[in-house]
C-alpha cells in the first residue's frame, strides 16, 4: 500500500537547524539610492517598452532632395518611440528629479549661506532645463502641440 504524507515521521518535514554564520554587509545608503536612480531612469526611458517591441535605435526620413536623414522622434506618435529618444527624455526626467533633490538639500542643517544659494540655483537650474527641453522635445514630436 502507498503511504500517506501523514503516515511519514513528521522529523522528516522538519527543516534542518542549522546556524549558517554568514555576514552580509548593509548596503550604504548611496548605493541604493543610485540603483533606485538607476531604475528610475531605465522605466521612464522605456526599457520594457523597447523590449517587446524592439524599435531602432533612430529613425530616417527622406528630405526634398531624396537624401536619407537620421531623426532622433518618431513624429507624429505619443505611444511610440527610438530609443535614442526614450534615453534622451529619461535623462531630462532624472535630471529635473535631481533638481528637487538638491532643492531638498539645501534644508539640510550646517549648510552656510553660499552652499545654500548655490544648492539652489543649481537645482532650480536642473528642474527648468528639464522642464524647457522635455516641453521642447513635445514640440519636436507633435509640431501642433499647446497650439490654439
Amino acid at each position: 500500500m502507498l503511504q500517506t504524507l501523514y503516515s511519514l515521521p513528521f522529523y522528516i518535514l522538519d527543516p534542518p537547524n542549522i546556524k549558517l554564520r554568514i555576514q552580509i554587509a548593509k548596503p550604504s545608503s548611496f548605493f541604493i539610492f543610485c540603483c533606485i536612480l538607476l531604475s528610475y531612469f531605465l522605466v521612464t526611458g522605456g526599457i520594457i517598452y523597447d523590449v517587446i517591441v524592439e524599435p531602432p535605435s533612430v529613425g530616417a526620413t527622406v528630405d526634398e532632395h531624396g537624401h536619407s536623414r537620421p531623426v532622433a522622434f518618431m513624429p507624429y506618435r505619443v505611444n511610440g518611440q527610438y530609443i535614442m529618444e526614450g534615453l534622451a527624455s529619461s535623462f531630462l526626467f532624472t535630471i529635473g528629479g535631481l533638481g528637487f533633490i538638491i532643492m531638498d538639500q539645501t534644508h539640510a542643517p550646517g549648510k552656510t549661506n553660499l552652499n545654500r544659494l548655490l544648492l539652489t540655483s543649481m537645482g532650480f537650474i536642473f528642474i527648468l532645463v528639464s522642464f524647457f527641453t522635455t516641453w521642447l522635445f513635445m514640440r519636436m514630436k507633435l509640431p501642433s502641440y499647446l497650439q490654439p
